[in-house]
């Protein structure tokens, strides 16, 4: 395991992304404690949505883009946990990964959480973020056919599919589900 070389340098910058509670999580900024169960989750069949699995080197490399995120773009991920709970549920996306020609709202989770509505009401939270950085409807996710639990969660967010956005990635072969503001649905 890697060791944080300065974890008061780490701490402050970490301390510059923005913390979003909800009635039962929190949403807060990585830390390398969290790498553990990042890399289970993408070096597992939870990554086949998202190009996986990927081996370890291509999962922390991942990690690290996200990370990263805050200090090149403004944006990046949150870790996921329960209040009082510093255990990583899972993680959602607000960035531009590489690659990527438009800005990503995404979200995997830990097969221990999978199925409580945690993705749902993380993503609900981070939901008017994404407005006020992009507007609506200039932040997609970019979701896997078969990702059902996804697809809905971007339809219950209020999100339509962008046909016209599928048909320029489609060599991805991914479902695009752009984000509008006031549309969310129970």
């Amino acid at each position: 395991m890697m060791q944080v070389l300065d974890p008061a340098m780490a701490d402050a910058i970490r301390a510059l992304v923005p913390v979003i509670e909800t009635a039962r999580l929190c949403l807060r900024a990585p830390s390398l404690a969290d790498y553990p169960a990042y890399e289970a989750v993408f070096t597992s069949d939870r990554a086949v949505h998202v190009g996986g699995p990927f081996d370890a080197e291509a999962s922390f490399n991942d990690f690290a883009q996200a990370v990263a995120g805050w200090m090149l773009l403004g944006s990046g991920a949150w870790t996921i946990t329960e209040k009082g709970s510093d255990v990583a549920l899972g993680w959602i996306y607000l960035w531009q990964e590489f690659g990527d020609p438009e800005p990503e709202f995404g979200w995997i989770l830990t097969a221990e959480a999978e199925g409580r509505g945690i993705a749902t009401e993380a993503a609900r939270a981070v939901l008017p973020r994404a407005m006020a950085l992009f507007g609506p409807g200039g932040v997609v996710s970019y979701i896997d056919p078969p990702n059902l639990a996804s697809i809905r969660i971007a339809e219950k967010l209020g999100a339509q599919r962008d046909p016209v956005a599928e048909a320029a990635l489609s060599d991805w072969g991914m479902l695009v589900y752009r984000h509008f503001a006031g549309k969310e649905t129970p």
